[in-house]
Order: structure tokens, then C-alpha cells, then sequence
């Protein structure tokens, strides 16, 4: 089992706001936005005719285990993909995250990131995934990085996130070019690191180097597993942090000679139980959370860790009262709460127990912050896929949030660019989950809405 590690980030993200995009027409009706019908369904037909090609794809890409943490495979992964969309045309950039969290000589940070400029002016339109995966843990049937396509299904870890995801975009693209070689504007497809670690060395850190920025770039779908008539606008915010309690080292044998840290945190763990759970579970939120049951703000106890060493061995004496035992809470906040007193609630607790609890002391330290994020419909790359939805399943989306981030944050927060949302195939509840999967069919139906999208935004307005 690969063992996550724990980064700090001090105040990686400190504005106090939610971004929300400001209010952009609305695109025309289809029959007055992008191409016309037989173009269209040309399209369509083109991505039905990849079908298998679509499958095979999505398991040649679960095939490179690009287990994060540590990072492996990354490169591999990356030149596969590059080398793919190179063939098409694509202008290819391998980038190196140097220096961000977890980025060695032995797992390096890598990201893939490709241009096609269209015959004329334009805007951009770029398709983000993160190859990345988390390892696959225990209860598999079978090889999860085999790549098996099965009845209907691609089975293997990334399968549903992200990996049929990215597939489909790049279907999606490869038909779009087929059909409308003389395309307006520009398309970018990206394959990027380390957004299951929070996206430091991926997303992020190409934001910093202006690769999710106007003028370079104008709209952005990312194709997470949100289920494939469904538009993600956003996600709530998260706060992850570090709880030490203090303690006194003595013998085992003598416990009053020492302080124990562990019953501190007990103490911490007791108080948390009657009074912050209880609130948390309360409060209810407007956005459109999914599932229901994320409505709320919600806290997950993360680890433990205290006592002599932190891989201690189980069978074996430990002699010493422990002084020290951290606790690293997962803290999912709403957009009506302000991140200051989502750290101000836990901090009054601490400092009271500090007062109550003879010896008690404690440090806790920021591991992340990210605010809530959610873009509103009517923003150009919403009303297109919306469209595109439509067109595809004959129904009106559903507009959801996620649960979790993901790198829409980053997009947001360091690029300034808020024309962005998550919308791809797979079940969200599959992922990270054993014998992942996600359907052929949802993919090429979910390339199709890529496909349209795509049209309506590079034909059907001007950026």
C-alpha cells in the first residue's frame, strides 16, 4: 500500500471570496449556433464509427500505472498521449513542475499539453485531465491497471477517473477535426499531474506559467466522472489541516511522571463528538450539491498518529507515555460559510480545552485551503454543453457540485478564468472504488456532447 504524504501549503489559498463567473450571453438556440444540421450529424457519425477505438484507447491509458502518490508513470503516460495527438497536428509541450510538492529526479512532476490553431481567429477551447490515479487497494477481481474491456465496460484503476474521461475528449477533438478541418480559434487538449494530491504539480503550477489565462485560453471543460447528462458548475471548499497535542515523555510504568499526548487528543476527539459534529451536520447549503448527502458541511477525521513512532509495529511493547499524537482533519465547507470561521470554530474548542485541561497545548498547521467555486449557467462554456446535452439525450441537464475539488479551483484562483466547468462520463460513486469501470457507451455518448460543445463554442459565438 503506497502511503500518502502531507504537504503543507501555508495559506496556498487566501482570498476570502467565491468565484463565480460574471454574467455572459446566453448562446443561440441550435438551428442558430454553430454548424449546420448534415455538419452536425456528420459529427456524430464520425465519433459512432470510434467506438472501438474509444474502448481501446481508454485501456491503453489505464495501462500506464500512474499511481500518485509517489508518481509513477508519469512520463510514459504523458509521451503516449503526446505522441497521439501529435500525430494530429498538435503543437506538443512536455512541462516539468519543478519544485512543486512530491516533484524528484525519480518521480517528476510531468504534464502534457497540446495546440492546434485553427485557419482563422478564434477562441480556445481546451479539454483538461488529470492522469493521475489513486493506487488501487485491496478486493479487485482483477488486474487493475490491465486495461479490460469487458461487456460494455473498460475495467482498471482510472478508469471512471479520469481516464475514459480523457479518452473521450480526445475522440471527441480527432472527429471534430475530421469534420471541420477549417475550424475558427484554436483547440488545446491537456494531460496533467497529481490532481488526486491536490493538483500542485499539474493545474496549478501551469497556471502560474499562464497556461489557463485569457487571451491564451478562453473556455475550459474538464472531463471528471460526473456522470454524462449532468454539468458540474463547481465544488465546495475544503480545508485540510494538522492537529498536534503536546505531551511529556516517561516511562510506561510510571504515566503520572509524564503527560500523555494521546489523551489529549482524546479530549480533542471527545469535544469534536458532542459539540462540532452536531453544528456541522445542521447546516444545509443552496448549491446544488451531489450526492444529497454532501448538502451539508461535513469533517472526516483523516489519521491518527502518536506514540513512539509513526510505523510502529504492531506485537511490540512501547514503554513511553507519548508526547506527542497528530490528527489530520478533512474540513468540507459550503458557500455560506467563510473560511475564517471554519478555522475559528476548531480553534475555540482547542484554546478552550487549553484552558479547562491542566498541560494541555497544541500547534495545528494548514495543509490546504481552497474556497467554494461555482460558475454560473449562463456562462458561455455551460450554455454550450447544456446545448450539446440536449441534443444528445433529448433532455435538460441537471447542474451539479461536487462533492470534492478538483482543478477547476486552480483554473480559477490562479488563472482568473471562470468560463470552466467538470463534465464527462462515468458514476462518480465508482471512483476510487475496486473493480472500477466506466461504460463504452457513456463515453462516446459524453464525446458527442464534448463534440457539439466544442462546434457551438468555436462557431457558434465570438470569444
Amino acid at each position: 500500500m503506497v502511503r500518502r504524504k502531507s504537504y503543507q501549503i501555508s495559506r496556498l489559498l487566501h482570498h476570502d471570496y467565491l468565484f463565480v463567473v460574471k454574467r455572459a450571453p446566453a448562446l443561440a438556440k441550435t438551428g442558430q449556433a454553430g454548424s449546420n444540421r448534415a455538419m452536425r450529424d456528420a459529427l456524430l457519425q464520425e465519433i459512432d464509427r470510434s467506438r472501438d477505438e474509444l474502448a481501446a484507447f481508454t485501456a491503453d491509458l489505464i495501462r500506464f500505472p500512474t499511481v500518485n502518490p509517489p508518481g509513477d508513470a508519469y512520463g510514459p503516460c504523458c509521451a503516449f498521449l503526446g505522441e497521439r495527438l501529435g500525430r494530429q497536428g498538435f503543437a506538443v509541450e512536455h512541462i516539468r513542475a519543478e519544485g512543486t510538492p512530491g516533484d524528484s529526479d525519480r518521480y517528476p512532476r510531468l504534464n502534457v499539453v497540446a495546440r492546434r490553431e485553427g485557419g482563422r481567429p478564434g477562441p480556445t477551447v481546451h479539454f483538461n485531465s488529470h492522469i493521475d490515479v489513486v493506487e488501487p487497494g485491496e478486493d479487485w477481481t482483477m488486474d487493475p491497471f490491465a486495461g479490460i474491456v469487458r461487456d460494455g465496460r473498460v475495467y482498471g484503476r482510472g478508469a471512471c477517473d479520469m481516464k475514459g474521461g480523457l479518452a473521450a475528449s480526445v475522440i471527441a477533438v480527432e472527429a471534430f477535426l475530421r469534420v471541420f478541418p477549417d475550424f475558427p480559434g484554436a483547440i488545446e487538449i491537456s494531460g496533467t499531474a497529481d490532481e488526486e494530491s491536490g493538483g500542485f504539480g499539474g493545474v496549478a503550477y501551469l497556471a502560474r506559467q499562464g497556461y489557463f489565462s485569457k487571451p491564451r485560453v478562453d473556455h475550459v471543460i474538464i472531463p471528471e466522472p460526473l456522470n454524462k447528462d449532468r454539468i458540474c458548475l463547481g465544488h465546495r471548499g475544503v480545508w485540510w489541516a494538522e492537529i498536534e497535542t503536546k505531551g511529556e515523555i516517561a516511562h510506561g510504568s510510571m504515566p503520572f511522571l509524564g503527560d500523555c499526548a494521546v489523551r489529549h487528543m482524546g479530549a480533542v476527539l471527545d469535544a469534536f463528538e458532542r459539540e462540532l459534529f452536531p453544528a456541522l451536520d445542521a447546516r444545509r447549503t443552496t448549491m446544488p450539491v451531489v450526492p444529497p448527502g454532501a448538502r451539508r458541511s461535513t469533517l472526516n477525521l483523516n489519521s491518527i498518529h502518536g506514540g513512539q513512532t509513526d510505523d510502529f509495529r504492531p506485537g511490540l511493547p512501547s514503554p513511553n507515555v507519548p508526547d506527542w499524537c497528530r490528527l489530520t482533519i478533512d474540513r468540507r465547507f459550503l458557500l455560506e460559510e467563510r473560511l475564517e470561521d471554519v478555522k475559528g470554530e476548531v480553534a475555540a474548542i482547542l484554546d478552550r480545552l487549553k484552558r479547562e485541561r491542566r498541560k494541555f497545548d497544541y500547534e495545528i498547521r494548514d495543509v490546504m485551503e481552497v474556497q467554494p467555486t461555482m460558475t454560473d449557467r449562463s456562462a458561455p462554456v455551460v450554455q454550450a454543453v447544456a446545448e450539446a446535452i440536449r441534443e444528445v439525450f433529448d433532455r435538460e441537464p441537471d447542474y451539479v457540485i461536487s462533492p470534492g475539488t478538483y482543478d477547476q479551483k486552480h483554473v480559477a484562483r490562479i488563472g482568473g478564468l471562470f468560463d470552466c466547468i467538470a463534465y464527462g462520463p462515468g458514476i462518480l460513486d465508482l471512483a476510487h472504488r475496486p473493480d472500477e469501470w466506466v461504460g463504452i457507451d457513456d463515453m462516446v455518448e459524453s464525446a458527442k456532447v464534448m463534440a457539439i460543445g466544442l462546434d457551438l463554442l468555436l462557431h457558434g459565438h465570438a470569444a
